[in-house]
This record gives structure tokens, C-alpha cells and sequence, in this order.
């Protein structure tokens, strides 16, 4: 692909849109038009040029593309059965999906650190948000400090926004800028975007970044991976005592309940599903939910057990490819962004299949991300080879 400044801030503009404009866009109608313009456009009209790195995803991602291939194959035969009254719109979401996912390695074009850097610079921009957001809710709107935190724009709800800034936190966290003063506002960028998660006392996400701190150590065997485990759990007891009230007065919030009653959906449908799209409510205990609160059991709902199945196939083998480049900086970070993900999924999200929105954060970015893998394992093979001086 031949390299263009255009096309190169086209791309950097498509994915800092989709990171930051959930939050800083004045509706949804607007975000879903900025992507149209500034991500799906120019992957389309830049893949023809990318074909070569296209190629070479293919030859090295084998199991991860034809996965997800065979799932929005699934995806689309469910539409034959599916109770969404308009199924073109379960069609146009999933080719929705597959230009999101070819749009990572045009935007990297073998170079993983330009992805870094965009990462880098929305993780910023949230943390900003985040702010921005405390000072909304809590001076300009005048609520009690014990209220739960929400974010700005579609993430004004503390659940969504709680994922998708703690998710900022988790690739700033590993992705650390090296000039000095960087560094510094890393920090305090950092250090927002777990306020906020703190605050929001969303439990899910909370726990999420916890664990995915406290295991860091696991494949970044670095200095900054233990500082970070131990001051993730010194924060976690401090954070605790202070919102324990608050916190464990909710109790489990029908968890386990709504697990239960989405089994058994499942096992009325277990190997065709709704269909995608299907509308759903989970009845329990006199109360009513407008969806599974958990991914895993959502896609079975949705695809049955082959969709089930696919997912995890993907989203395993995403973990795979990861897990062979932990010894680079950008493999790491996609091992973290996984951990988080998988841990975050299990509480609330419940979309794989709508539009672009908070759940995307979780779902099918870590596994565009994953996409640029491929580069990360070449050079550090390549690097590998060259001899060492003595």
C-alpha cells in the first residue's frame, strides 16, 4: 500500500472518531455519520491499495479470519428465522463489522506503533472525558458525591462508561509514552480514568480492571507491571472501605438470577437461536431485563450454540495470537485489553450485533486490534535473526 499523508490522517481521524466521539459527540445519529465518513469510507476506498497486508493477514491469522468469517456467515443464516421485523438491518450491521475489522490493518500498514500512538492519544482525549464528566455530574449538577458517576454523550451511564474508561486505563496502563514529561501526564491521565471507574461504582468494571492489573505481572514481567498490581490493590482496599455501604447495598443486582432464567431461553432454542437482532426480555423474580447481561450467554440467545461456539473461537484465538507476541509492547497491551474485555463481558455487555456503541469497546475492538498482531510478530521475529555483537 503506498503511504499518503491523507490517507494516513484520514485512517488516525476514522479511529480517534470511534474512540472519542462516543463521548464528545452531541448525538448518536452524529457519531454513526462521523464513522460512515472518517472510518468506513476510507477503509473502502483504501483496502484495493492494502491488499497486500490484507494477504498476509490472511496467511498468518488463518484461524482468527475464516472464525470470523464463519460467524457472520451463521449470523446472516439467522436472519431466515430472526423476530427483528426489519432483518436488511441485521445484514447491513454485520458488513458494519467486517469493514470495522479490516480497517485496523490499513490503518497500520505493518506498523503497529502508528496504532499505538492513536491509542495513546484517545486514551488522553477519555481521560479528559472523565474530568469533564466529575465536574458536570457533581458541580455543575449538583449531586451528592454517593451517587454514581456517568459519562458524557453515550456513555452517560455508569456501567457503559465505566467499561469503556476503564478500558482506556488498561491500554494506557500499557502502552507508556517514553519522553519524560509524557510520562507525566500518563500519570494523571491514568489516574482519571480509575477515579472514574471508582466513582461510577460500576462493580463489573471495577473488578475487570482490578484483576487485569493484579495479573499484569503475568506477561509484562517488567518494574511498572508490579507497581501498577501494587497500587491497584492498595487503591482497591482504600476504594472499598470507602464505598463499601454503597457498594454492597445493591447486592448481586439479580446476577445470578438472570443467568439462570437465560439458560433456560436457551435451552428452548438451543441450536438456531432468536436469530440476529431478536428483541428479548429475561424475566426473574417479578422483574424484567432487556437483555442476558452477560456476552456468552447473549450470542446463544441470539446464534444458539453454533453462534456460541464461533464466538469463542474468535475471541479465543484472539488471546492466541496475543499470547505468541507478549514478548513486544503492543502484544502485551492486546493481551491486557483481552483480560479486561473478557472479565467486563461477563457482568453487563450484550451486543455484538447493533451498531456501533460502548459494547464495541469490548467486543470486536480487541479483535480489530488483534488484527495488527501479524507485523508485531514479524519484526520481532525478524529481530530475532539478527546477530548479536559480542
Amino acid at each position: 500500500m503506498r503511504e499518503t499523508r491523507w490517507a494516513q490522517v484520514w485512517l488516525a481521524t476514522g479511529l480517534l472518531w470511534f474512540l472519542l466521539a462516543i463521548a464528545f459527540a452531541p448525538t448518536n445519529k452524529i457519531y454513526q455519520q462521523g464513522l460512515v465518513a472518517f472510518l468506513w469510507l476510507p477503509t473502502l476506498f483504501l483496502a484495493w491499495s492494502a491488499r497486500a497486508r490484507l494477504a498476509e493477514l490472511w496467511q498468518a491469522q488463518r484461524l482468527l479470519c475464516l472464525a470470523v468469517l464463519a460467524l457472520g456467515a451463521w449470523a446472516l443464516l439467522t436472519l431466515l428465522w430472526t423476530q427483528d421485523p426489519d432483518p436488511s438491518r441485521g445484514a447491513k450491521r454485520a458488513l458494519y463489522v467486517i469493514v470495522f475489522l479490516l480497517f485496523f490493518p490499513v490503518l497500520a500498514n505493518a506498523r503497529p506503533e502508528r496504532v499505538i500512538r492513536v491509542m495513546q492519544w484517545g486514551g488522553l482525549g477519555l481521560a479528559l472525558t472523565a474530568v469533564l464528566a466529575a465536574i458536570k455530574f457533581y458541580l455543575i449538577d449538583d449531586n451528592l458525591w454517593t451517587a454514581r458517576l456517568v459519562g458524557l454523550g453515550q456513555l452517560a451511564h455508569p456501567i457503559l462508561g465505566g467499561y469503556v474508561l476503564g478500558l482506556a486505563a488498561v491500554w494506557l496502563a500499557h502502552w507508556i509514552p517514553q519522553e519524560r514529561w509524557k510520562q507525566a501526564v500518563w500519570v494523571v491521565a491514568l489516574a482519571f480514568l480509575c477515579g472514574f471507574v471508582v466513582l461510577s461504582q460500576s462493580r463489573g468494571a471495577a473488578l475487570a480492571l482490578l484483576l487485569t492489573f493484579v495479573s499484569m505481572p503475568i506477561w509484562s514481567r517488567d518494574r511498572h507491571s508490579r507497581l501498577i498490581a501494587v497500587g491497584a490493590l492498595t487503591m482497591a482496599m482504600f476504594a472499598f472501605w470507602l464505598l463499601e455501604p454503597l457498594v454492597m447495598a445493591r447486592g448481586a443486582s439479580f446476577r445470578p438470577q438472570i443467568l439462570m432464567a437465560s439458560l433456560d431461553m436457551i435451552a428452548q432454542h438451543p441450536w438456531r437461536g432468536l436469530g440476529l437482532g431478536s428483541a428479548y426480555s429475561v424475566f426473574t423474580e417479578g422483574h424484567e431485563f432487556d437483555h442476558a447481561h452477560n456476552l456468552f450467554t447473549h450470542i446463544t440467545i441470539e446464534l444458539g450454540l453454533p453462534g456460541l461456539l464461533l464466538w469463542c473461537v474468535v475471541w479465543f484465538a484472539v488471546l492466541r495470537e496475543a499470547w505468541r507476541a507478549r514478548d513486544t509492547v503492543y502484544g502485551r497491551g492486546i493481551i491486557g485489553i483481552w483480560m479486561f474485555s473478557f472479565l467486563a463481558m461477563q457482568f453487563d455487555a450484550a451486543s455484538i450485533s447493533g451498531s456501533p456503541r460502548a459494547e464495541w469497546f469490548i467486543s470486536w475492538l480487541p479483535v480489530g486490534l488483534a488484527s495488527v498482531l501479524v507485523w508485531t510478530q514479524a519484526k520481532f521475529k525478524a529481530c530475532d535473526k539478527i546477530p548479536r555483537s559480542t
